[in-house]
Parts: C-alpha cells; structure tokens; sequence
C-alpha cells in the first residue's frame, strides 16, 4: 500500500507539474497573440464611439452593453467555432473570408464618408426625424454589432496566425482568452470615453478651483472629442478595410498593392529619422485608408444601382 500510494502520489505530481506548464504555454500564447492583435483593437476602440455620437446620456451605457455583448458573441460564438473549424479543414479558405470583411468594411466607411462629404444619406441618422426612437437604436447597436464583426474577426485570424500550430483545446483556449480580454478592453475603454461629459460635470460642481476648471475644460473639449472620434472612426474603417484586402491579395500571390504600401512605408520612415516609425506608420494607414475608399466607393455604387433597382434593401449602418 505504501509504495502504491508513493506511485500515485508520483503520477498526480508529474500531470500536475505538465498542467502548469500548459497553463503557462496558454498564457505565454494568449499575450503574444494578443499583442499582434493591438492595431486592431485600437481602430476597434476608435469605431464604436461613433455609434453613440448624439445619443442621451441614459442611454450611452446601455447601448455600450448591447454591443458588447454582441462583441462576446461574435468572438465566442460565431468566429471562435468557424476558425477552429477552418483552421482544421480549410485554412485555405480564411484569407477569402477575411477579404469580403475587408469589403464591406470599407464600403461602410466609404458610405459614412460621402455623407460627411455631403452626399446622399442611406438610412436614419440623428439629424432626421425619428418616429420611432427604440428602432432606431436597435438598428444602431445591430450596425456596430455587425461592424465589429469584422474587426473581431481580424483580430481573431491574427490570433489563430499566433498559435497555429498549437494543439486544437489550446488554440480555443487561448482565442477565448483573447477575445473577452481585448472586448472587456476596448469597450472599457469606449464607455470611459463616452462618459467622460459626466465626469467633467461632477467635477465642475466641486468647490475647489482646480477641480472646476478640469470639469468645465472636460465639458467643453468632449463634444470635440467624441466629433473627431467619429472621424477617426470612420477613416479606421477604411484603412483597416484596405489593409485586409491588401494583405489577403499577398498572401494570395498578388503582391503589387502589399509592395507598393510597404515600400513608400520603408521610404518615409528611413528619410525622418527617429520619427520614422510613426511617419511611416502614418503613410501605410493613409494608402490602405486609400485603397479602403476606392474599393469601398465602387462597392457602396454597385450596392446602390441593386437597391434603385430594387434588387437589395437598405444595408448601410
């Protein structure tokens, strides 16, 4: 009995110590690839606050909530199972996939900027009159649930890229890792931002002076704040749609577009020195900003001559 019970206690040390180490080769594998996926997570962070520009004050968390939820749907649900399942069968098949995301990405942005620009509006926006407020926002939160769809599901292909050749439970595990880290993250970090009016209003009522001025500084900058937000979250579609395409027709061997980008890229950065990085970072973003806005004007024309044609509804945010 006593030699038995010393054997058994050998083999729960050695799974022990192996399950350590798996639980440390997950995390290992779950920071790497999350930090590759960072890019992403910040145009991710600077879409979403466009979809609660111009809402009430009681309602910005609550559709924060709606979208988020739908975020850890989609990750969890719907693109968790499909890059197992495609990584296992068809890998081959990912790099489409992620290109008509692209797609439609930059159609989306290309459609928000020439409304910007002053073209046509497709669909209710705050400005119009609305009859019916609660539609309106569910149509809201179901257009950034479905914007975020493609962002995450970036996010999650450049997390699978990581951890490839892992076995399958540990590559599930760490893209769920991934996932609810970076949603928690990004829509965190959106609902800080959308309430940061609130914020600068309880301060401005404080009795001590630097305080007021903090709050009222908060109070008139947020409106600047969350209009540039929209901006920036309108050209991130582009650019993010743009560099999805881009990198997809490399790795599908049309390498003229990749090599053009990276090229003027290393150009820029070598001429400005120890600004180099974030010059040349700046000149990759606004040539894949371009080509989101090209490939998304003639997708956003051809969707528009189908709806006059009355072939497709409405499919603008």
């Amino acid at each position: 009995m006593p030699s038995g019970l010393v054997a058994l206690l050998d083999d729960v040390s050695v799974i022990a110590k192996a399950a350590a180490a798996s639980l440390d080769d997950v995390g290992v594998a779950a920071a790497k690839a999350g930090s590759k996926a960072a890019g992403v997570v910040i145009d991710d962070a600077a879409v979403t606050p466009s979809y609660v520009t111009n809402f009430t004050p009681d309602r910005e968390l609550p559709i924060i909530a709606k979208i988020a939820k739908g975020s850890l749907f989609n990750k969890l649900v719907i693109l968790l199972p499909a890059a197992l399942v495609l990584s296992e069968f068809l890998p081959a098949a990912i790099t489409p996939i992620l290109m008509l995301g692209g797609l439609f990405l930059s159609f989306e942005g290309a459609e928000k900027m020439m409304e910007k620009l002053g073209g046509a509006k497709h669909g209710e926006t705050l400005e119009d009159p609305i009859e019916d407020v609660a539609e309106f926002e569910r149509q809201r939160t179901s257009g950034a649930i479905r914007t975020d769809l493609i962002l995450s599901a970036e996010i999650m292909a450049i997390a699978l890229g990581e951890v490839a050749e892992t076995p399958l439970l540990e590559r599930a595990v760490v893209l769920a890792i991934v996932g609810v880290i970076i949603t928690v993250a990004v829509y965190g970090a959106v609902a800080f931002i959308v309430k940061m009016d609130d914020i600068g209003l309880a301060l401005a009522k404080r009795s001590d002076a630097l305080s007021k001025q903090v709050g009222r500084f908060l109070l008139w900058s947020m409106p600047h704040v969350m209009s540039l937000l929209s901006s920036v979250g309108t050209v991130a579609m582009l650019w993010v749609g743009g560099q999805i395409v881009v990198h997809g027709l490399h790795v599908l061997g049309l390498h003229g577009p990749s090599d053009v980008i990276h090229g003027a890229e290393h150009a820029v950065a070598e001429a400005t020195g120890a600004l180099g990085g974030l010059f040349g970072w700046l000149v990759n973003a606004g040539l894949s900003a371009v080509v989101g806005l090209v490939l998304g004007s003639i997708v956003a024309a051809g969707v528009h001559l189908l709806q006059k044609l009355g072939v497709l509804k409405s499919v603008s945010a």
